[in-house]
């Protein structure tokens, strides 16, 4: 027994040395790690050959420039990281080269094998760089530890361009010690000046997302500045490289059969069968020079895209906003984005041909764009409502530039004219600008002179003729007429780590139309202003609280009230699953259709979680009472909005989404609306080329099924193999006011596109 007490006694004194020599070199370290801002680092070039295979035993990586000391920018601020990460960067004749060690408990690690650009919430690393160091435009090269590629070009107006794409290489590999990982960026892929020696903006970032979405960077950021891309680090010494050149032809060869249902219920019903149809597409593009890029398509063919999910439009009066997700249309889509939705590429509707000039040099971008539309969307914007008819061929140009002025400064214009076919067009003049004051203060705007020369054909707007604009007798009817019309913004902004906020005036005068912008009313001057205040808590539950106020007002030119709007909001980020809860409180006074609506309301509560690395979600419930201006009355509304993500496999993912919205007449309690819109979309990778997508959805408000299957088997972002259908449904009432569901409509089609590079 008194061998065992002193045993145990040893051990105890051994146990507490142990701690306290551990609990003073954690001291000594927390003591001695100090961030570094814009760091610097000179890179060699490579003697051998690399071979991006993820495993990073290639001599060259032995001499390459080590980049380290990596700083924790979020949730932390410029504190030391959990764990340790280094990046090299080597370069060849041909290559920029990256590679990065991230150490960690292997078991910890997330990644899902997915298409490129589809990865989310995983561990990644990334690597950014400003080739021109004038902080208005920057690549973003991202990789998962399954070596799956994500490609950005970020710019100073429009954020990131999720839809930029490059040719450029990747591996990785999970080991004992973490994951590592190698990039190959071609220099022919990319654009920088063409000089001996490069000097550029860089900066590697890992994001490690656990209990709380962490991000790594080498170089520490200061949160009272708001430019970001001003305080990356800088990398010199790449000598004699030449940016990208020469030519790529992107052909396709499209084949496509359909079917639609027609006459149903009577003796004529029939499902009406296409002949199989084939065809080509044609794209190309040029590298005029290292700064100046020319593309082009003809016929371009998107039904591989997928389908819009379906929005709620039971209340709405004007028309709705569809994101961007054909490609040609994507890439290079920052340099033409303005504060006003100047240039809405959706309002290129069915291209017959596309051309696309842009031009990214020392601090100057450009960018023009010429189109021929075979069906043109022609909106008409109005006080409380919009129209969206069809008026058949038209030709759109656009031009836009832009000029970085300093650090962080930028001015511009931009130039449309759409001339349609019947006769018509809608011509715009901008000047736009960003100017920073201060570290944490700038000023920004746009003013917009339109002018409208209407078509001459009353058919193709009858009913509408009495709808006036203004009180002159311009009316929204095709009549000949032509006006001009003016918009103009200013904002304030000041961005910080603490204390933000935004003033905000912005107004579109009655006749301002834009035909190939999106601005769906018109009449109103808006004042606004939005105050945020973040508080950092150190330690507890609550990794993030930040209170919010909005109060805004829009009246027309002739003064009179549209709306005042004013929302208190709580929003708090906590350190567990990711989660966020925000909770809102909105008050509302509104002028419809010259009736007054007062005590307008609704709370709002939006939360969600990754709650692993299996099971995501966000939630959004509203309830209130609001303006139900199809029937003129005010409404009790409740809404919900479900959203999951579901990958019981690192190649399987299930992202099933419900929305529901329901209106009863406050007074009566009679039910105004009362639907929903199912989505469920299916991912399945079998390998990084070969893939399977399922869209499902169901609207409940217009009784439609769509059913949409896509394969894909992806070579690189460019060539690809696409086979797919689409189903669409319908509960169709027959003469007899019988109801059957119906296969309404059909389509098989198949796209093989390869990209040729000289």
């Amino acid at each position: 027994m008194k061998t065992a007490k002193t045993f145990s006694g040893g051990c105890l004194v051994l146990w507490v040395i142990g701690s306290l020599l551990l609990l003073s070199s954690s001291i000594l370290a927390s003591k001695t790690f100090e961030p570094v801002f814009t760091p610097e680092l000179d890179v060699s070039r490579a003697k051998e050959a690399v071979k991006v295979d993820g495993h990073l035993n290639d001599r060259a990586w032995r001499n390459a420039s080590k980049a380290v000391n990596f700083v924790e920018r979020s949730p932390g601020d410029k504190t030391k990281p959990a764990v340790e990460t280094e990046a090299y960067i080597t370069y060849d004749d041909d290559h920029l080269y990256v590679a990065f060690f991230c150490y960690d408990n292997p078991a910890d690690i997330r990644a899902t094998m997915c298409q490129r650009d589809q990865f989310s919430g995983d561990d990644a690393v990334a690597v950014m760089i400003d080739t021109y160091g004038d902080a208005s435009w920057a690549y973003e090269f991202l990789v998962n530890p399954y070596g799956v590629q994500k490609d950005r070009l970020w710019s100073s107006i429009a954020g990131e361009d999720a839809g930029f794409d490059l040719i450029w290489h990747s591996a990785a590999q999970i080991t004992d010690s973490g994951y590592q990982v190698e990039i190959a960026v071609p220099f022919s892929s990319m654009r920088f000046p063409n000089k001996d020696v490069q000097n550029w903006r860089i900066d590697f970032w890992r994001d490690r997302p656990r209990e709380s979405y962490n991000q790594y960077s080498w170089a520490a950021y200061n949160r009272d500045d708001q430019c970001w891309v001003c305080q990356w680090g800088t990398i010199q010494g790449i000598r004699d490289v030449q940016p990208g050149k020469g030519l790529e032809i992107l052909p396709s060869i499209i084949g496509n059969q359909s079917g639609t249902l027609s006459n149903y219920g009577t003796a004529d019903e029939s499902f009406d069968e296409s002949e199989i149809d084939g065809e080509i597409s044609l794209g190309a593009k040029y590298s005029i020079s290292s700064d100046l890029t020319l593309e082009a398509t003809y016929n371009p063919d998107f039904s591989q895209i997928e389908a819009d999910a379906a929005q709620i439009d039971v209340n709405s009066t004007i028309a709705l906003f569809y994101p961007e997700r054909r490609p040609f249309f994507q890439e290079g889509s920052d340099i033409f984005r303005t504060l006003f939705n100047s240039f809405y590429t959706r309002t290129v509707n069915d291209p017959q041909f596309a051309a696309k000039l842009t031009g990214r040099m020392n601090g100057t971008s450009i960018g023009f764009l010429s189109a021929l539309d075979e069906n043109t969307p022609y909106m008409i914007p109005m006080d409380e409502r919009s129209f969206i008819l069809n008026s058949g061929k038209s030709v759109t140009n656009v031009l836009r530039g832009t000029r970085s002025v300093g650090d962080d400064s930028q001015l511009g214009f931009i130039v449309s004219d759409r001339r349609f076919d019947g006769g018509g067009s809608g011509t715009i003049l901008a000047l736009d600008g960003d100017i920073s004051l201060s570290r944490t203060l700038s000023i920004d705007g746009q003013f917009i002179a339109s002018h409208t020369a209407e078509p001459d054909d009353s058919v193709a707007t009858e009913g509408l003729e009495n709808v006036l604009l203004d009180d002159d007798g311009t009316n929204a009817a095709f009549d000949g007429e032509s006006y001009w019309g003016n918009a103009f913004i200013a904002r304030i902004r000041r961005n910080a780590r603490a204390w933000d906020f935004t003033i905000d005036y912005n107004q579109v005068s009655e006749t301002y139309r834009t035909q190939v912008g999106y601005d769906p009313l018109s009449d109103y001057r808006n004042y606004s202003v939005w105050n945020s205040y973040t508080v950092y808590p150190e330690k507890g539950l609550l990794e993030r609280i930040n209170p919010q106020l909005y109060i805004a007002r829009r009246e027309g030119f002739d003064g009179t009230k549209r709306w005042v709007d004013v929302n208190l909001s709580l929003n708090n980020q906590l350190r567990y699953a990711q989660t966020y809860v925000n909770v809102s409180y909105h008050t509302r006074s509104e002028i419809f259709r010259s009736v007054e609506f007062d005590d307008l309301w609704d709370v709002d509560l939006f939360m969600g979680s990754r709650l692993s690395e299996k099971i995501g979600y966000n939630l959004h419930l509203e309830y209130g009472r609001g303006v139900a201006r199809n029937f003129m009355v005010t409404g009790d509304e409740t809404s919900a909005e479900l959203s999951l993500n579901l990958k019981p496999m690192d190649r399987v993912i299930i992202e099933p989404d419900l929305s529901y919205y329901r209106s009863k007449d406050a007074q009566t309690g009679e039910e105004l609306y009362d639907g929903y819109i199912m989505r469920t979309r299916l991912r399945y990778q079998a390998n990084k080329e070969l893939s399977l997508r399922l869209v499902v959805q169901y609207d409940d408000f217009y009784q439609r099924w769509d059913i949409d299957p896509l394969l894909t088997y992806r070579l690189s972002s460019f060539s690809v193999f696409y086979l797919g259908s689409t189903y669409d449904y319908g509960n169709v009432v027959d003469p007899a006011d019988r109801e059957e569901w119906k296969l309404t409509s059909r389509q098989f089609f198949l796209k093989l596109q390869y990209l040729f590079q000289t």
